[in-house]
């Protein structure tokens, strides 16, 4: 989670209603996780991993990361300073594990599939077939698809038969064949 401080500001103008207002100093928490990125992908319709985000994405992005919502005023979100607007950026591209790959082409928005654009739901896809429980959609995003990739590559490595086929020894296959094609010579009266 990370923390981001917000200074208020007073005397701001409302064109439209004609009247001056005030910002208060704002905290916020914020959570780069699978629930604010299907929350922002349920209102933007676009893959966040792999969209030049606009500032009002990103601004938008920021309102979903927040965990202590209430009360905050949409406006103070326009008012974060530049730094803190730098400290969240390298708080989304961290990767919060020791666990490191050769091929880090989720990170960049796409599968081990080529062309494959990763979502919300291809993610939470992910968990459910590896049996990973929803309840680590808080996760940070980056711990989670490390997660993710853990999992795979160790049931990969367990399971070298990925393709759900069970591989037999080319002797043993060599036999049945014969086997069989005996089998069928006998039963149609056929030579060959």
């Amino acid at each position: 989670m990370l923390e981001i401080f917000i200074p208020g500001r007073k005397g701001i103008f409302d064109d439209s209603r004609g009247e001056f207002f005030d910002i208060k100093d704002t905290k916020i928490q914020l959570e780069h996780s699978l629930i604010s990125l299907r929350k922002w992908e349920g209102k933007w319709h676009v893959p966040f991993l792999s969209t030049e985000l606009s500032f009002e994405q990103v601004i938008d992005y920021i309102r979903f990361m927040t965990l202590n919502s209430t009360g905050i005023d949409p406006l103070s979100y326009y008012l974060i300073p530049e730094d803190s607007l730098k400290s969240i950026s390298e708080y989304i591209r961290d990767p919060m594990t020791a666990t490191t790959f050769s091929d880090e082409k989720v990170k960049m928005g796409y599968s081990r599939r080529a062309g494959e654009i990763v979502t919300a739901e291809i993610i939470y896809y992910w968990m459910i077939s590896l049996n990973i429980p929803v309840s680590f959609e808080k996760w940070h995003l980056n711990q989670l698809l490390a997660l993710i990739k853990t999992v795979s590559t160790k049931n990969d490595e367990a399971n070298p038969n990925s393709t759900g086929k069970i591989r037999k020894d080319p002797r043993v296959a060599a036999l049945e064949r014969d086997r069989i094609n005996n089998e069928r010579r006998l039963k149609y009266r056929t030579k060959g």
